[in-house]
């Protein structure tokens, strides 16, 4: 029997070109999980087969376990303690393994053994096919449509498979069997059965690296794409970068008569891209991002990083796009948060922000409007600015003399010593609950007790945009920690 063991491990290995140890392997697997059937519980065995023979050893082992753990499997688990008066030397995690009697092969169920052998051989062979694929290095995945899957498409290179799931697709996009489709290889995942590769055709990637393939220009390093916002089968936005002043990075991508660019939007079922000339300067970054609307001004708030945008009543739709489209692409394209708004809106927020300045001074600093006044034409915005800026440049205000300024000074940091204090004073108020909260940061604990959020229920009362106002997260994050907040009125917990 031995003998004939040994030759069907041949003879396997040579009919499905893997190696002998994969064989060997699949039928120790089956012998362990026949003998496994012969104990009550979850036992562990192990058999291990000489490849030169074909005789084999049976063994049930206990996984060693720290005392303190306790036993979670008491059928295949041994505490530290009982297992070193077997084994002296024996560590946590290592194994102590007991001599049991060897099932013979020939009670093994043929059906049973020939299936876990089967099985191991596809996925070995799966696994060299895929390490076969993988290692070429290529980003995009070039297959057929062979089948649905859930709602996923399953799409065949070779003998490779990846897996488009509905979201990665291009929306009103009819991909049907047999249909040529390129996409990106996003991730591999070897416990999904069948397709472990994941693909996108709707990711940001895709795009940049369409381009990558259209303008060899990229490839030699002349040009580079910073980044990609994707409305994907709608609209996109690229900025890119030129490495050599002579050539032109926009140009360069559009093609001679479009056709590089054409090239890339027929792949994406007529998705138009708008390429956008990349620059350090932010500000810059956004107003071309923002084409094809002309922006009249712009003001940059960096603690916060964001920008009012403001432009004319004729460009007002044009910027902000068909159910804000353009704006949120270009917020995605650059990282910046950008608000859009005309002249009039412009000069009430500049009015209210000022207004709100002058209170701040006149309040903190017991002041008069006119020296308020004269502080935030002067360009001061806070109290900050009045305590810590140079001596020298707050002298060179012609209606302060030396003793003014340094009086103003000595006032701005009193009271930020006192909000400093009433401030910290505010956050010992808070509960523990509040504190426990996972995603709350001591610098948002702190925004939160200025405001008077000291429970966790007063959290939980919260409305998303009131939370953002105090906050100054973006929408999202403040839905995730309200709804954290919320989860102990569910489940009935104070």
């Amino acid at each position: 029997m031995n003998r004939e063991m040994l030759m069907l491990v041949e003879a396997i290995s040579r009919e499905k070109n893997v190696e002998r140890d994969v064989v060997f392997g699949a039928v120790e697997l089956a012998l362990a999980q026949a003998t496994k059937k012969l104990y009550q519980g979850e036992v562990d065995i192990r058999v291990a087969m000489n490849r030169d023979t074909g005789d084999y050893e049976t063994f049930r082992r206990w996984l060693v376990v720290p005392d303190a753990a306790g036993l979670q499997n008491p059928d295949a688990e041994e505490l530290l303690m009982d297992a070193r008066e077997r084994v002296s030397d024996v560590e946590e995690g290592e194994y102590i393994e007991e001599g049991i009697e060897s099932l013979p092969i020939g009670r093994i169920g043929a059906m049973a053994a020939k299936q876990v052998i089967l099985q191991k051989i596809r996925d070995a062979e799966r696994e060299m096919l895929l390490n076969d694929f993988m290692s070429r290095g290529d980003k995009i995945f070039v297959g057929t449509v062979k089948r649905m899957d859930k709602g996923d498409i399953i799409v065949e290179s070779g003998r490779v498979e990846g897996r488009l799931r509905r979201n990665e697709m291009i929306p009103k996009e009819n991909l049907r069997n047999g249909d040529r489709v390129r996409a990106m290889i996003m991730d591999v995942d070897l416990t999904l059965r069948g397709a472990p590769i994941i693909l996108s055709r709707s990711a940001p990637e895709f795009m940049i690296e369409l381009f990558r393939q259209e303008v060899p220009e990229i490839e030699q390093g002349l040009l580079e794409i910073k980044s990609c916002a994707r409305d994907a089968g709608s609209r996109a936005k690229i900025a890119v970068l030129s490495h050599d002043k002579r050539v032109d990075p926009i140009g360069t991508c559009v093609g001679v008569r479009g056709t590089r660019v054409n090239a890339v939007t027929n792949e994406l079922a007529g998705e138009r891209v708008d390429i956008v000339l990349w620059s350090e300067d932010p500000a810059q970054f956004v107003i071309g991002a923002l084409a094809p609307a002309n922006v009249s001004s712009i003001v940059v708030d960096e603690e916060k990083h964001a920008m009012d945008v403001v432009v004319d009543e004729e460009n007002l739709a044009i910027a902000i796009g068909r159910g804000g489209q353009n704006v949120r692409l270009a917020s995605d394209l650059t990282g910046w948060k950008i608000n859009i708004m005309d002249a009039a809106e412009s000069a009430q927020k500049q009015a209210n922000e000022t207004e709100s300045t002058r209170a701040l001074f006149m309040e903190k600093l017991d002041v008069d409007q006119e020296v308020a006044d004269i502080l935030i034409d002067e360009g001061f915005t806070s109290l900050e600015e009045v305590a810590y800026v140079p001596i020298q440049e707050m002298l060179e205000i012609d209606s302060f003399d030396e003793d003014t300024v340094n009086e103003l000074r000595a006032r701005a940091k009193d009271a930020l010593l006192t909000m400093e204090i009433a401030r910290e004073e505010s956050v010992e108020e808070v509960s523990q609950n509040l504190r426990d909260l996972e995603g709350l940061t001591p610098a948002l604990i702190a925004k939160l007790a200025e405001s008077g959020v000291h429970t966790r229920d007063d959290l939980a009362d919260l409305a998303i945009d009131e939370l953002v106002e105090i906050t100054g997260q973006p929408e999202d994050e403040a839905k995730a920690l309200i709804i954290k907040a919320r989860e102990h009125w569910f489940a009935g917990q104070a």
